[in-house]
């Protein structure tokens, strides 16, 4: 059976500077997959560049047995691949409902308000701030909000960069159970947190980049055994 997403020797620059040294990811259809890396190790190229910005020079990127790796961004986002990407970027002068509603511009409009429910039931903080201005709400309600965006896409794979980074633990506790819930759905998930030993508690599978190449492909109980992660990430 194919993996949902395949990437191949992917090399990607910025200018005359390899990011990228010919990286090969494979996410299989449900499954949760992380990068784990030290900081300027690659993830979150290796993200946006699965998004098609910026774009890989070398290398393939399959999804669902299409070739994307030329693909315009906004192209990509009509494939049922979703981000959440760090920083969150959410429509701060919008509201809550107006950022799901982008969301969902790429998605049949006839599943709109099952698809709207089904994010208000994992968020219920959302629901309560359906109204309000995106950039009024506190760190942890964005990222949800990002989240929550994404999903309205009706994605088979969504890409998480960062997803717990900065927020109080409550709100980890809650994004972590939004996670496994996703992952219960069928969609499958890219994610990079900074937290790689609660990251490796709920995924797969996890790849580790140095400096732009894998250094390290194996399964999460495989990784979290592994004395030779630490050199990598420098703990």
């Amino acid at each position: 059976m194919s993996a949902l997403l395949s990437v191949r020797g992917v090399k990607t620059f910025y200018g005359r500077v390899m990011a990228l040294k010919g990286v090969d990811l494979d996410v299989n259809a449900g499954e949760i997959v992380t990068l784990i890396g030290a900081n300027g190790a690659g993830k979150s190229t290796l993200m946006m560049t699965i998004c098609g910005n910026p774009r890989s020079r070398e290398g393939s990127i399959l999804f669902d047995g299409r070739d994307i790796t030329r693909l315009p961004t906004h192209e990509i986002a009509r494939l049922n691949l979703a981000q959440a990407p760090e920083g969150r970027r959410i429509f701060s002068r919008m509201t809550v409902m107006e950022n799901l509603q982008m969301g969902a511009t790429t998605a049949d409009p006839s599943s709109f308000a099952q698809d709207l429910e089904r994010v208000l039931t994992l968020f219920p903080r959302l629901r309560q701030r359906i109204s309000q201005r995106g950039g009024t709400l506190s760190g942890g309600e964005q990222q949800m909000l990002s989240i929550g965006r994404a999903l309205m896409t009706q994605p088979d794979l969504i890409i998480l960069d960062e997803a717990t980074e900065g927020l109080a633990p409550l709100v980890v506790t809650e994004i972590w159970r939004v996670i496994a819930k996703i992952r219960s759905d069928g969609i499958a998930t890219l994610i990079v947190d900074r937290d790689y030993r609660k990251v490796l508690a709920h995924c797969d599978h996890g790849v580790v980049l140095q400096k732009g190449k894998v250094v390290m492909d194996a399964s999460a109980d495989e990784l979290r055994d592994s004395k030779e992660l630490g050199t990598y990430l420098g703990v």
